[in-house]
């Protein structure tokens, strides 16, 4: 998905965060300016409205090919029938092996994690990433605790042998905290979708990343 080296950027979609743009066009934006992933998390979406705009942004991404994967999160259902490269699935969601049975070997499965345990049972389930989180304060992730800092994401990427995303809390100013470790990249929300230009919001995360 990304070279550990260079870190990626991953756009989580919010489309309640984009006033005024349609979220194809702001996705649109996110992948001309270089990001690795979109992951499209439209919980609220009956599957449906949800199906027509994950098929829009895997059309979308397509071009780029192996450089952007389109990911849905939680609905396999909604991932299969678009077509998208892969499903990203909640801590608490589907079982990663009885998803691969029905997905293939080459259909991406993620999960989030929010503990070092649950990370390596992800991975010992077959997953092929997992989004750690979150790191930093975030409203959006507020839910799932307080933040758990770069030391204990850095337990994570030094413990499971699989690319780990950071999540919470993103921004330019926290990419940069994150700077040298082995992450396979961070995935962000707001920073990217309240963006005035989303291509120029990765490119400040991934120039954060790299120094």
């Amino acid at each position: 998905m990304t070279d550990m080296d260079h870190p990626g950027v991953c756009f989580v979609t919010g489309r309640n965060l984009t006033p005024g743009r349609s979220l194809l066009e702001v996705t649109k934006s996110a992948i001309d300016g270089g990001c690795d992933l979109v992951q499209v998390r439209e919980k609220d979406l009956a599957g449906g409205p949800l199906f027509r705009i994950v098929r829009e942004i895997v059309e979308t991404a397509r071009p780029r090919g192996r450089r952007c994967a389109g990911l849905v999160n939680d609905r396999l259902d909604v991932a299969l029938a678009a077509r998208a490269a892969g499903v990203h699935l909640p801590a608490d969601g589907l079982p990663v092996g009885q998803v691969r049975r029905h997905a293939g070997k080459k259909f991406l499965i993620g999960r989030s994690v929010h503990s070092l345990a649950e990370a390596r049972q992800a991975r010992k389930e077959g997953a092929d990433y997992v989004f750690f989180g979150p790191v930093f304060a975030t409203p959006s992730k507020s839910s799932f605790g307080p933040p758990q800092g770069p030391e204990a994401l850095r337990k994570v990427v030094e413990s499971v042998p699989i690319p780990v995303w950071a999540i919470g809390g993103i921004t330019t100013g926290t990419a940069a905290e994150l700077r040298g470790m082995r992450i396979a990249g961070v995935a962000a929300i707001s920073f990217i979708a309240s963006a005035d230009d989303p291509s120029e919001a990765v490119r400040a995360l991934r120039t954060a990343l790299s120094g």
